[in-house]
Parts: C-alpha cells; structure tokens; sequence
C-alpha cells in the first residue's frame, strides 16, 4: 500500500464555475516532499497541502475535506471505460494511491501516510459541474454517481510531510460498517441509507451528518 504520486494545483480560469479565480481542479504530481497540515474551517481554510489551491471555498476544502484521494486502480478502470488516458491527478485528487481500498474504506478509518502524516476518512466525494466541465464527458456527474466509486475526503489528525513513494498504513478501522461507498450512496441514489450515517459517531462530515438527521426526523414525524 503507497503513494504513488503527490498532486497539487494552481488556480485557472474556468467556464464552469462561478468562483472568482476560476478552480484548482487542475492537480499535477510534484517531486519532493509536501507538507499537509488542517486547513481550518470550511469557508475558511481550503486545501491542507502547502501549495494546493481550493478556489472555491463555499463547496470545498476546509478541515473535513483537507486531502482528497483516488486509487489508481479505480482510474485504471475508468481510463478503460472512457478510452482515454487519465494521469495521476486527473480526478483532482491529491493523493494517487496504489494497493488500498478507498470505496471499501470505512467513515473514520485512519491511514498512516509516510511517517508522520495521520489522516481519517470523512466522506466519499459529491461530483459538480466543475468536475464534469473539466474531465470533458458528456453526462459525467449521471456516470460517476452511478458507477458509486467516488474516492475519499480526509481530515489531518496528525500533520507531517509526504512525497511519492511513500508507504500507506492502516492504523485504525472503526467497529461499524459504514464505507464510502455506502456514505455516497446514501447521500445520492439511496436516501434510505442514510440513517447508517448515523453509526459512524464524530467521524462522519458534518454535512451528511445533518442530511442523516434530518431524514430521521422527517421519517419520524
């Protein structure tokens, strides 16, 4: 289980977002060591990589979505699927990962990244227009929620520095059931899943946290 990449992004401009200075959407593999720390709150804070731009700061970044990784397995299948090349980075994604499981990954699992850097899975990503504007696929946002591989949103526990190659190790997997790929599908295509969020205690993001109780209460009423 390893890094296979480090990838950050700079500001462009964009047809497909209304934030000014366009989106970071646009990440590259970078040599050398990185250091990831919390950003602070959302609205606040945006990416937790020095050097990685988050524009849009109503929708994204901040503490509960700091780091964003793909596995390159699930790129590899996509790449297969679309017939097209897709490079590391290409999702957006910050870490590009090799040998661990993210769909499969549980709401508050922690990951071990290099040797100090501690990070704990918050949520599965929501496509957007500016997503969809980016990759260049006609029905994008349809297609990705539907294939339910979504990759996985991050909190630091622990800040420390990171580069490729570095090696990726499970140090905590909590008592529920509760992964990513069921964290997505409740919020998009199986609302009625969305009271096993409340399972995952802390760890979950708030957002989905809040969309959880308020479909038990509306279910209660």
């Amino acid at each position: 289980m390893k890094l296979l990449t480090v990838n950050v992004g700079r500001p462009t401009p964009s047809e497909y977002t209304d934030a000014e200075g366009g989106t970071g959407i646009d990440k590259r593999p970078v040599d050398g060591p990185v250091a990831v720390t919390a950003p602070g709150p959302k609205g606040v804070g945006g990416s937790g990589l020095a050097g990685d731009a988050v524009v849009d700061l109503r929708h994204h970044g901040g503490d509960d979505q700091a780091v964003y990784a793909y596995a390159r397995e699930d790129l590899d299948d996509w790449q297969r699927e679309l017939g097209r090349e897709l490079a590391n980075g290409s999702f957006g994604e910050n870490l590009t990962t090799s040998g661990i499981e993210i769909t499969g990954a549980l709401i508050g699992e922690r990951w071990r990244v290099g040797p100090r850097l501690l990070l704990e899975v918050t949520s599965g990503r929501i496509p957007c227009r500016t997503f969809q504007g980016w990759l260049g696929e006609r029905g994008w946002i349809k297609r990705f929620t539907q294939a339910a591989v979504p990759g996985a949103y991050f909190r630091v526990i622990e800040a420390g520095e990171i580069r490729a190659g570095d090696t990726i190790e499970l140090v905590h997997r909590p008592g529920h059931e509760v992964t990513v790929g069921l964290m997505f599908r409740a919020v998009t295509t199986q609302r009625e899943l969305l009271p096993r969020l409340l399972e995952t205690g802390e760890a979950l993001h708030p957002e989905a946290r809040r969309r959880a109780v308020k479909y038990v209460e509306q279910q209660g009423s």
